[in-house]
Formats: C-alpha cells, structure tokens, sequence
C-alpha cells in the first residue's frame, strides 16, 4: 500500500477539550473539567474493509476503528460504533444518532457544507477495476460500458464530478449504484457489470483478499483525494481535541504501528 501517502498532520496545538452536539442517546456527559461526553459514538459503513467491517466473529474491527479507539483512551472517554446507511451518514450526524462520520470519509467540497472536517489523516484515490481479462484500458473505453459503485459514496461524487463527462457516456447514462462495496465487487466478478470505481484503499484491500491476479486497476482514475473524520458544524472542540490526539498519535509513532497493522506490505 506503498502508494496510499500518509498525510502528516501539522504540529499546531488544538483545544483538548470537545462538546457540544452531543448525541442525545449515547449517555450522559463527563466532567465538567474536560465538557467530554462519556460515550462517543462513532457512525460507520461496516462492510468498508479495511477502514471498518465486521471480522468473521462478528466483530467490528480496521484501521478507522482502531485509530477511534485509540483517540477515544487519550480523550478519556467511551466510544461505541454504530453501523448505518452510509447513503444517510450525514443525516444520522445532524440527527444526533451518531457524533462522528469516521469510515474512510472522503472530504469534498460537497461534503464541506454539511460537516465540520478534521485534518486529513491518509490519502486516497478513486480507482478503476475491471477483471483482468478485460479490454477495457483507459477512462475513455468506459463509454458503452456498465460501471458501478457505493451509492453515497465519494466514488459516486467523483465520477459525476468528473471533467471528461464519460458518466453520460456509460450503457445508461449514469452508474449502477449499490449499498456496499461488497455487492460492487461482486458485480463485476459476475458479468453485471465491466468495470467498478472504488476508493483505493478498500479496492487495494479486498483484491488482495480475493486473488489480485483477477483484476487489473487502470492508471487512469477519478481523482485523488484525503479521508478526514466528519462532526456536525457546532462541535468545533470535539474537532480539534480529535486532531490533537491524532497529531500526536503521528508524533509518538502509534499512528505508523496502527497504520502496519493494516497495510503491511
């Protein structure tokens, strides 16, 4: 995962403290020296390996979830995940059902007006998958074809976003949309579909699992872009006692051990 770059977060001091817009369900709140409630609760897409998904116990495990979990012990608080639909994420946000969005949650323009962004924490691409067998070699051989990808998801944003307009030129004028990036891959190792767009780290990932010898990922993409941790726009301390654990999560070196944990070579 060589080609995923670690962002660097800048070392700047941030409030510890964090509050307000708390999650009216997720308990009640901590001391009045720190204004941290007791129990975060952390929304998340889990089927989205290997950001955060459930393991074959059932457990819900990956990288996202262990930087949380680790955020959370240095803000001495509590954190619960709570799988959603990730179509509604920022709607379970602004209802006060989940305090944060954290499940390699792409940070756009779009996105921007909704919630309140950390720092960037990893970078990511949307890439291009096709089975290996296929003919299909660069962004322009996608006119004619079936592409599909996660509804609500960056992939989905990226590909409407794009510059060429190749998205009208796609059997159907638009891409076939899924609930997970499960039923993506799965898509295309049946036939449905000739190629999928699906953020890199995930793709990465789940080729990997399955046998990277099927697929071949074009070098033309949908764009680059970073992950960052989404809170409503009010809780601007849980943001920064967030990218305050997380700066110095990079500085003491937790960061890169979680990171090998997940994407070692």
């Amino acid at each position: 995962m060589k080609k995923l770059a670690l962002m660097l977060l800048a070392s700047t001091s941030f409030l510890a403290a964090c509050g307000g817009g708390a999650a009216e369900d997720s308990a009640a709140t901590g001391s009045e020296d720190s204004g941290i409630k007791e129990t975060l609760v952390m929304g998340l897409d889990d089927t989205f390996a290997p950001m955060g998904f459930k393991d074959e116990s059932g457990e819900i495990v990956g990288f996202d979830v262990d930087l949380a979990k680790e955020v959370a012990e240095r803000l001495d608080v509590e954190i619960t995940f709570q799988p959603i639909d990730w179509a509604m994420k920022e709607t379970e946000l602004a209802s006060g059902n989940i305090d944060m969005i954290w499940n390699g949650y792409s940070i756009t323009d779009e996105r921007k007006e909704k919630v309140l962004f950390t720092e960037p924490y990893l970078n990511n691409s949307q890439i291009i998958v096709t089975m290996a067998d296929s003919a299909i070699k660069t962004k322009a051989d996608l006119a004619g074809k079936v592409v599909a990808t996660q509804q609500g998801s960056a992939a989905f944003d990226a590909i409407n976003a794009d510059e060429t307009g190749i998205a009208a030129k796609f059997d159907g004028g638009t891409p076939i949309l899924y609930p997970t990036f499960n039923d993506v891959f799965n898509d295309l190792e049946s036939g449905r579909s000739d190629a999928i767009v699906v953020d890199e780290v995930l793709g990465r990932y789940t080729m990997k699992q399955k046998g990277e010898g099927k697929y071949t990922v074009l070098s033309d993409n949908f764009g680059d872009e970073e992950y960052g941790v989404g809170v409503r726009k009010e809780d601007v301390a849980l943001k920064e006692a967030i990218d305050k654990a997380l700066n110095e999560m990079r500085e003491d070196g937790t960061y890169d051990e979680i990171y090998a944990t997940w994407f070692a070579e």
